[in-house]
């Protein structure tokens, strides 16, 4: 299944942010039944307003027949970052280093259930990927998502776990993972 995949930046975030903020609480909500202070929208909307505000923040969106069918956006990690100081066992210090070209972190990734399993959300990371510029991405996973087959996806996308972070005290501990951009770099 092919979607129209519109990108977005900051600029857009206004025009997108409800379409964005409806299919989170329709898939982690209603599908995954995640709930808690840490998945409630207005949460959600904080952590999508940090993000959209820093320097590089780009979104997909995919529609098919106009109706959105998943997002995904992210931004590149600065070099004041915190994204490695959650990290349960420290990274190398050249591993961690970083200027705002070097690492991408993909915040999300979430496709609607009646469009999951067909490829729309390989082809809206696949879209979102192709406008980088960074050397590598890295995203957070929770290991226990669908018993493990999120993590198995992104493991087939060519991602590596390099650890587990906690970037919020009430958010789960993820795994860290990481891909170059471009693969075959």
């Amino acid at each position: 299944m092919t979607v129209e995949i519109n990108q977005a930046t900051a600029d857009h975030l206004p025009a997108i942010r409800r379409t964005i903020l409806d299919i989170h609480a329709e898939v982690r909500h209603r599908d995954f039944g995640l709930t808690g202070p840490f998945y409630a929208v207005e949460r959600f909307d904080e952590r999508l307003t940090a993000y959209a505000s820093r320097p590089g923040w780009t979104a997909v969106i995919g529609h098919e027949d106009g109706e959105p069918v998943g997002f995904c956006f992210g931004v590149p990690l600065a070099g004041n970052t915190k994204w490695w100081s959650a990290m349960t066992e420290p990274q190398a210090e050249d591993f961690v280093r970083e200027d705002g070209r070097r690492t991408v972190a993909l915040n999300e990734i979430v496709v609607r259930k009646p469009w999951r399993g067909s490829g729309v959300a390989w082809q809206l990371h696949q879209a979102w990927l192709s406008q980088r510029n960074e050397e590598r991405v890295t995203l957070l996973v929770n290991p226990a998502a669908g018993g493990g087959a999120v993590q198995a996806v992104y493991e087939a996308w060519g991602y590596r776990k390099i650890g587990d972070q906690q970037p919020f005290p009430d958010s789960p501990v993820f795994a860290s993972m990481m891909r170059p951009v471009r693969q075959g770099r």
